[in-house]
């Protein structure tokens, strides 16, 4: 059962990698004249589950080992105030596109980690 945890958390946090590049395309759209803004406000609530999700399943399969499910916070906590962010104005606001990229690098550490961790599972 672990590993199949193990692989789900792997595929959410390719899935909210690969959701924070359609949000940076869809807001670059937007900014150069496209309609593209309630695309960007919909995925992006997409990939709020998606990381609520990836967390959850990081939290499981890591239960006890607190170091361990640090990045699975550390995503979770940035995800919501990513978020939360979005009405932010000039400067506050700025910090939205910033923790996108917070986001990004704690899905990718998580998505390889939980894929090495699925990997030793099943070979040991």
């Amino acid at each position: 059962m672990k590993t199949n945890v193990l692989k789900a958390e792997s595929a959410l946090a390719a899935l909210v990698g690969l959701g924070v590049f359609v949000q940076v395309y869809l807001i670059a759209a937007y900014t150069f004249g496209a309609d593209t803004l309630d695309a960007h406000k919909h995925v992006g609530n997409a990939v709020l589950v998606l990381i609520v999700l990836t967390a959850l399943h990081g939290f499981v399969a890591r239960w006890g080992n607190w170091k361990a499910i640090a990045p699975s916070a550390g995503l979770l906590v940035a995800g919501i105030a990513q978020v939360g962010l979005a009405e932010g104005e000039t400067w506050v606001g700025g910090l939205h596109g910033l923790l996108a990229l917070v986001v990004l690098v704690l899905a990718g550490i998580i998505h390889v980690r939980a894929m090495r961790a699925a990997k030793a599972a099943t070979a040991g």
